[in-house]
Parts: structure tokens; sequence; C-alpha cells
């Protein structure tokens, strides 16, 4: 069975940081990054110090054969629709960027490593467990 593990935004940023999820990135047969992560972190690296830097670890990274940008298609928007009345039906809204990294992640059919916990609001969600 294909090993998939969609990085959310402070996942990627955690791994980074303190190499939390590195045995998630390095067991996986593809790791994706959601095009709505891109932006997160790209934002973030406009607002910080280190933008080149960051900025060539991220190309470095997305040059890996394992790793893969998930796009926004209209399954993608299906899917979306589909998270946000589920969420507003139940009365628990997450941020809209969530929503469509979550639709990003459950399109993959992999698992979201990220530390938010209101992406359990989604049960349909797969999570990934941290592996050290």
């Amino acid at each position: 069975m294909e090993v998939i593990i969609v990085l959310d935004t402070n996942a990627y940023s955690d791994w980074r940081r303190s190499g939390k999820w590195s045995g998630n990135i390095a067991t996986a047969d593809r790791v994706i990054i959601p095009s709505v992560v891109l932006g997160e972190l790209e934002f973030g690296f406009l607002k910080g110090r280190r933008r080149i830097e960051n900025r060539k670890k991220l190309k470095d990274f997305l040059l890996n054969p394992h790793v893969e940008v998930a796009v926004v298609d209209h399954h993608t928007a299906e899917i979306y629709a589909e998270f946000l009345i589920y969420l507003r039906e139940k009365g628990k809204p997450i941020p809209t960027n969530d929503i469509w990294i979550a639709a990003q992640a459950r399109q993959s059919g992999g698992e979201l490593a990220a530390r938010d916990g209101h992406f359990r609001e989604l049960p349909m969600l797969r999570m990934a467990m941290e592996i050290p």
C-alpha cells in the first residue's frame, strides 16, 4: 500500500525547525504539498528575514522526486464545498485555507500532517500520526 503524507503549513515549518514529521517524510512514497500551503509559506517568507534562504530550501525540497504539489482543480472544489457545508451544518467553522488544504489532502488519498486540532472536525479526513 502506497504511503502518502500531505504537509500542512505548520507541519512543513515544524519539520524545518525541529525535525518533527521527519519519520513520516522519510518513509512516505509520496509527499504532497498543497498549493494553498505554498501560498501560506510564501506569505511567511515575505514577512521573514530569511526569505531567500527559506525559498531555496523549499525549492530544493520540491525537486525531490517523491515530492509533488497538489493543485486546486474542479474535483478539489467539489470536496471543499462538501467540507464547508458539513462544517456549517455542524456549527464548527475552521479557517478557509484549512478547508482547501483538507480538500487537497482528501483528494490525494493521503494522511494530513498538521498540528491544528480543528482538522479533527472533519472525521472523513485521514490525519497522520507523527513517526519519530
